[in-house]
């Protein structure tokens, strides 16, 4: 039932008409640029746009959209998850927020902690 929940939260960041995630739709959720997101996420600015870029973008927003749709999921609501993801330091990181740990390339231990969380165990 948990993952049914998480398909259905990471549907909500698809593009519409589109196999794709919508990197318009995240930008918007986590009130950020496309520029800011494509460096969070590691890529460059046009790819972002361009039609070819499409499945490299895809797999660059994977990570996040897994982290919202996980983070809304134990919320109940997407924006509070975008607060958070933003700016709830992630116990054990210096202050560091699920957001600072992504643009470092630490998305798995983000998710990693948030299944920790949701399993019952709080750091």
């Amino acid at each position: 039932m948990a993952a049914h929940a998480f398909e259905m939260g990471a549907a909500s960041f698809g593009e519409p008409q589109s196999p794709f995630l919508s990197a318009r739709r995240v930008a918007e959720l986590l009130g950020v640029t496309q520029a800011e997101l494509a460096k969070l996420i590691g890529i460059a600015r046009n790819t972002l746009t361009a039609k070819s870029g499409a499945r490299k973008v895809d797999m660059a927003l994977s990570p996040v959209v897994r982290i919202l749709a996980m983070a809304s999921e134990m919320a109940g609501d997407e924006n509070r998850a975008a607060i958070w993801f933003k700016h709830q330091p992630i116990p054990g990181w210096a202050g560091k927020t699920a957001y600072d740990l992504v643009g470092e390339g630490k998305a798995d231990k983000v998710l990693a902690y948030l299944e920790a969380v949701r399993s019952g165990v709080y750091a």
